[in-house]
């Protein structure tokens, strides 16, 4: 079988630098663009440097790409006007170039911040609805209706992972609930690369944390098998100050809206 060749944007940001050398083990055949010039993982390893808001760079990530890993964009909270910018205006050109160049599927970094507002310990459904608790999280929630939008309309596959906290190890008590370890994340954006005819699919980015407030059982259709657990970490992270989060989103829900 052919290497699945693969654009990824946001090259330079944290997830990224943990999935371009686990993605290049799996024999990926990798195109990674960041908007400052990425370093090479490898020498088989395409790097490209451009703003995705701009289809010429749009077009040069994606020229000959069967698949998109969108991770590109403002992943903290930041002004509107900067999150439009970063997070729509350029994620619109990338479904624009799938278009052009015929890609078939993008797999969407999503977030756990289009529901942050539901107060921690609710058990949420990927049927209820969106709460964002913020700009960011709100382009997160524009960013899911993009993607059904361009499969109803045009039949460009999307996967949104509405990523937890995807850390190494979790750090207080919110991650015992929300915690993605970097091995299910692996695991997680193969299978999102991997299953043939998904159409459009949401599910939660989380490990199988005994404390989870998020039913993953969508998570199945993608043969997603999480194996870490926050739970092996709990005795040390409750021994710490606990910052008292109200919402699920953390301190996200409690930062002021620009």
């Amino acid at each position: 079988m052919p290497a699945l060749k693969l654009a990824l944007t946001g090259a330079n940001g944290a997830l990224a630098q943990v999935l371009r050398p686990r993605l290049l083990a799996r024999g990926v055949a990798l195109t990674s663009t960041g908007i400052r010039p990425p370093v090479p993982v490898s020498p088989a390893e395409r790097v490209l440097a451009g703003d995705l808001r701009d289809p010429a760079a749009a077009d040069a990530a994606l020229e000959g790409a069967d698949m998109v890993l969108h991770l590109a964009g403002s992943s903290v909270e930041r002004p509107l006007a900067e999150i439009i910018q970063n997070n729509l205006v350029a994620l619109q050109q990338v479904y624009e170039g799938a278009r052009r160049h015929k890609v078939r599927r993008v797999v969407f970094a999503s977030s756990n911040h289009t529901i942050g507002m539901y107060p921690i310990g609710q058990r949420l459904q990927l049927s209820d609805p969106p709460r964002p608790d913020g700009n960011y999280g709100l382009s997160k929630v524009w960013g899911e209706a993009m993607g059904r939008l361009y499969w109803d309309k045009f039949g460009i596959e999307t996967v949104a992972l509405r990523i937890g906290s995807a850390l190494a190890a979790p750090a207080e008590p919110r991650h015992l609930s929300t915690w993605l370890g970097h091995e299910d994340m692996e695991a997680l954006v193969w299978q999102a690369l991997s299953v043939p005819d998904i159409g459009f699919l949401t599910v939660w980015g989380v490990s199988a944390n005994t404390r989870s407030w998020w039913d993953n059982a969508q998570a199945a259709a993608l043969g997603y098998q999480p194996r870490q657990n926050a739970e092996d970490y709990a005795a040390a992270i409750l021994a710490r100050p606990d910052p008292g989060w109200l919402c699920q989103g953390g301190s996200f829900a409690t930062a002021d809206v620009q």
